[in-house]
């Protein structure tokens, strides 16, 4: 467990996530960007698997955003 909070305290690792995991396909757009359009679209024909999709994608970035919490508020 002493790892994990170390691998996710890290920036670095949060950096390489974000840039991998979270915007993967890079082409023809970022992935969740395609996503984000599509839900603030009004989310129409998105099933089960596009939510999935969309949270695999999203994780990375909800973890910077804690991390980016976290240090404003230190």
């Amino acid at each position: 467990m002493d790892f994990i909070k170390k691998w996710i305290n890290d920036w670095r690792v949060l950096a390489v996530l974000c840039a991998t995991v979270g915007l993967s396909p890079f082409f023809p757009e970022p992935h969740i960007l395609g996503k984000f359009k599509w839900l603030f679209g009004g989310a129409k024909g998105m099933g089960w698997i596009d939510w999935l999709d969309f949270a695999w994608h999203l994780w990375p970035w909800l973890l910077l955003i804690n991390w980016l919490n976290k240090k404003m508020s230190e």
